[in-house]
């Protein structure tokens, strides 16, 4: 589907994110020919700059991001042409009349404002926007996370936004929805007959949800150390994740139907008591270890880190959904820093055979298990029991694998080329509507109380394994592994 012609603003513009992703994404898809021959990119910071000297910056650091492959002279040329600088103070009104100066006054254009900002920005941008005009019927938001820190704060953020815009200008952007697997996961799902059948308590014994990182904080220590495992991946990615896994049937793609389904997810997960918090959340800590061969301080050793934090960077727990079809399927979620490998996985593992014929021959069954791979290389993996060739019925486990780059050669589109491309066709399916955050923000509430509350630390793992003890042992009592430790001997 053609864009109409846009103006992008992005507040934060001379940030990372804008620097790693956005600009890189954007630059994408004017190689594809995505873009209008007249829309415009205005990246907005606090200093002064001229246009000329900050075309020299995205040289710098969005060049070395795009791909030998990728890199085009024409294109890019074409491309540095539609970004503009505007150098203002994004909290005080009086500076916003250099945007309105720099964006094209037709009321047919469409004008996107990308907060790529601290989330204590966004109502006073908003606020802003909307004092100088800018803030249209034909206008749009992106809010990047975090979204608040707890219920209250994201509630606080989406009556300010609301004063300003509509919930279907809003786009609050979780860039895992934008991945090919997750995409696929619905076509999985909903687009065959094989699987939903067996998408239900009858059949299938656990769920794990896996985001590992083999990098620390790198240079977000400001940020993490104020948010945390929690806060800024499981409260946001792992559940999105999590619903669409569990979600039922939508009555169609349309944005409403699908996010509907999400709603009913997160509402109809288990409460937290305080045993089940003790007993079903693990909070961590890494220590200093080893990471692909090479020594990494501990996190309280790392830069700008206070000796003292607090701040978990490894979070994995058990939950629960009330309804019919997941009734007594446990869903494991788990997500930290410095582990053992750079992976974001879905695991649905089925129940064993109810008898086996071969049980002379083979003293061991795996059971059926389907692996969604989101990073490092998307694809999907089925796991079945197979006969060994030769005499006797041997059985062993083998691997159906679809994986997207081998299957489909034609050009894969990043987690951000996605959504930047829905956000400018308005298509909300893959963004969080103002319930469905909320809906999370409760549901993880009572961890972040119960952790303030709490006077031990978080308990250490070694950099470069797969977290502490404790989180094996929650799965371990329901009898269960996590995926790499179920994995056969080689």
């Amino acid at each position: 589907m053609a864009l109409a012609e846009f103006d992008l603003a992005i507040f934060g513009g001379t940030g990372d994110l804008a620097m790693r992703k956005l600009l890189p994404a954007m630059y994408a898809r004017d190689r594809a020919n995505d873009l209008p021959p007249d829309a415009s990119i205005l990246c907005i910071g606090r200093h002064e700059s001229s246009d000329g000297d900050f075309i020299n910056i995205v040289e710098k650091n969005v060049k070395p991001r795009i791909g030998k492959d990728s890199m085009d002279a024409t294109v890019w040329e074409r491309f540095c042409k539609r970004i503009k600088y505007v150098g203002m103070d994004a909290t005080d009104s009086a500076n916003y009349k250099a945007l309105l100066n720099s964006m094209r006054p037709d009321p047919a254009i469409t004008s996107v404002f990308y907060l790529a900002t601290p989330p204590s920005l966004f109502s006073q941008i908003c606020k802003n926007l909307a004092a100088s005009g800018l803030a249209t019927p034909n206008s749009r938001v992106v809010l990047e996370k975090p979204l608040g820190r707890d219920l209250t704060s994201a509630k606080k953020i989406n009556a300010e936004v609301a004063q300003v815009f509509t919930e279907s200008q809003i786009f609050r952007i979780d860039h895992y929805l934008g991945k090919e697997t997750v995409q696929n996961l619905l076509a999985l799902r909903f687009g065959n007959v094989l699987f939903e059948p067996l998408w239900r308590r009858e059949w299938i014994s656990d769920v794990q949800i896996t985001i590992a990182e083999a990098l620390g904080v790198g240079n977000r220590m400001g940020y993490y150390e104020t948010s945390g495992a929690l806060r800024d991946m499981l409260q946001n990615h792992l559940l999105q994740l999590l619903c669409i896994v569990a979600m039922e049937p939508p009555a169609s793609i349309t944005p409403d139907a699908v996010r509907d389904e999400k709603l009913k997810v997160l509402r109809s997960l288990k409460r937290f008591t305080p045993v089940s918090l003790a007993q079903d959340v693990v909070r961590a800590q890494y220590r200093s270890g080893y990471v692909e061969g090479i020594a990494v301080p501990s996190y309280r050793k790392e830069a700008g880190a206070n000796p003292h934090s607090r701040t978990e960077t490894f979070v994995a727990l058990k939950a629960e959904i009330n309804t019919w079809r997941w009734s007594g399927v446990p869903f494991y979620l788990r997500t930290g820093k410095r582990m053992a490998d750079q992976l974001a996985e879905i695991v649905v593992r089925f129940k064993p055979i109810p008898h086996s014929i071969f049980a002379q021959q083979n003293s061991s069954f795996e059971p059926n298990c389907l692996v969604i791979r989101l990073q490092p290389d998307e694809g999907l993996q089925l796991n079945l029991m197979a006969k060994t060739p030769g005499d006797g019925m041997r059985l062993k486990p083998v691997e159906l694998e679809l994986d997207f780059r081998e299957s489909f050669k034609s050009p894969r589109m990043e987690a951000y080329e996605r959504l930047l491309l829905d956000v400018l066709r308005g298509q909300l399916t893959l963004f969080m509507r103002s319930d469905e955050l909320e809906a999370a923000w409760e549901w993880v509430g009572p961890i972040l109380e119960y952790w303030a509350q709490e006077e031990d630390d978080p308990i250490p793992y070694t950099a470069g394994t797969w977290g502490p003890a404790a989180a094996s042992a929650l799965i371990a009592r329901d009898g269960l592994q996590w995926h790499e430790e179920a994995l056969p001997e080689l």
